[in-house]
C-alpha cells in the first residue's frame, strides 16, 4: 500500500488540506480529524476512479507493473 502525504492548516473554523500528490484530492472539515476522514475518502474515490479509467483504456491484454518513487 502506497503512502501519500497532505498538506494540512487551520483556517479560521476549518481545516483544510490537499494530498500532495494526486491532483484534485482536497477536503475540509470541522475538526483535523474529520479532515484526515475526508481527504482518505477522497483519495480511495480518485485512486479508484484513476485505476478504472486506465483499466478501461487498454485495449486486449494488459499487465499492471508496480512503481517505486
Amino acid at each position: 500500500m502506497a503512502t501519500y502525504r497532505a498538506v494540512i492548516q487551520k483556517d479560521g473554523e476549518w481545516w483544510i488540506g490537499w494530498v500532495e500528490e494526486i491532483p484534485g484530492v482536497n477536503s475540509q472539515g470541522a475538526t483535523r480529524e474529520e479532515l484526515l476522514e475526508n481527504l482518505q475518502s477522497v483519495l480511495s474515490e480518485a485512486l479508484e476512479m484513476n485505476r478504472a479509467d486506465a483499466v478501461a483504456a487498454m485495449n486486449g491484454t494488459f499487465e499492471e507493473a508496480s512503481l517505486q518513487a
